[in-house]
């Protein structure tokens, strides 16, 4: 097995733990704005680190580009997904969060003129069907605000990917992210409390670290050796790992149809990847 392989599965087992930190942060009563914004900090530091050991130079002509990135892919991104998780459980976030491929199809159509193919629009159907189980268990409808959150969270996902495709064109991958996180960090700083319990840096830590920094590092590292499609493929694990953990860790359980519906989800995003492939 190749190791690109290997670390594709890290780095999607590592984006997985995103709802878990959060949920673990909020018992120390810190809100998402101060959470995702430390993590984006930690990370900015973390990452200009090691940009500056690649060899970078500031392209200022492309900060306007960077400034929207940041502004809809990281501060929209995180707060909405972050704030789902907080008025709900880490199972529903992470599975409304991946309606994204729904929309990076549709997005992919209009923007990249990529064809809707009858496969993908069966993939479609079973992830929005998918999604109306999970939200709709037994006939008792879950938050409609966490829905309307999780569902934006997954839009906002897709752009995020939509716009890496015109990012890294023009700089390397993780010099993309470090702009892009900068000015998330930016735009999140006036929302955000600066005294926090020390008990909480640990985790802000490893937040910022594990499913951000590193996690990135290691998917980058491993699309030198495999293609995109093929890693993309593999990231659907992502979901499987934050599910396990939510049920390990915090004991939360998915009722029989729920279960259903992320399975159509997570087979519906992989159908959706190995089309693209």
């Amino acid at each position: 097995m190749k190791k690109g392989y290997i670390l594709v599965f890290l780095a999607a087992s590592m984006w997985g733990t995103l709802g878990i930190f959060a949920k673990l942060l909020y018992g120390f009563g810190l809100d998402p704005f101060t959470i995702t914004f430390y993590r984006a900090l930690i990370a900015f530091a973390l990452l200009l680190v090691y940009n500056i050991f690649k060899g970078f130079q500031i392209k200022k002509h492309r900060l306007p580009f960077y400034a929207f990135y940041g502004f809809f892919a990281v501060f929209l991104f995180y707060i909405l997904y972050f704030y789902t998780v907080k008025i709900s459980s880490v199972s529903l976030a992470v599975l409304l969060l991946y309606s994204a491929p729904v929309y990076s199809t549709i997005l992919g159509y209009f923007i990249f003129n990529e064809r809707i193919t009858s496969i993908k629009l069966i993939a479609l159907v079973m992830a929005i069907t998918g999604v109306l189980l999970v939200v709709n268990p037994n006939g008792e409808n879950v938050s409609k605000i966490a829905i309307a959150l999780g569902l934006l969270s997954g839009f906002t996902y897709a752009l995020y990917g939509i716009l890496a495709k015109f990012a890294v064109k023009n700089e390397r991958p993780e010099e993309a992210l470090l702009y892009t996180i900068g000015f998330g960090a930016i735009f999140l700083l006036p929302f955000s409390e600066f005294k926090i319990p020390i008990s909480a840096l640990p985790y802000l830590f490893g937040l910022a670290f594990f499913p951000t920094f590193l996690a990135y590092i290691l998917y980058n590292t491993a699309l030198k050796e495999i293609e995109v499609s093929r890693a993309s493929i593999i990231a659907t694990v992502e979901p499987v790992v934050a599910l396990v953990l939510a049920y390990l860790i915090f004991h939360e359980t998915l009722t029989t149809k729920q279960m259903i519906g992320a399975m159509l989800i997570i087979l519906g995003s992989l159908i959706l990847h190995v089309e693209e492939k």
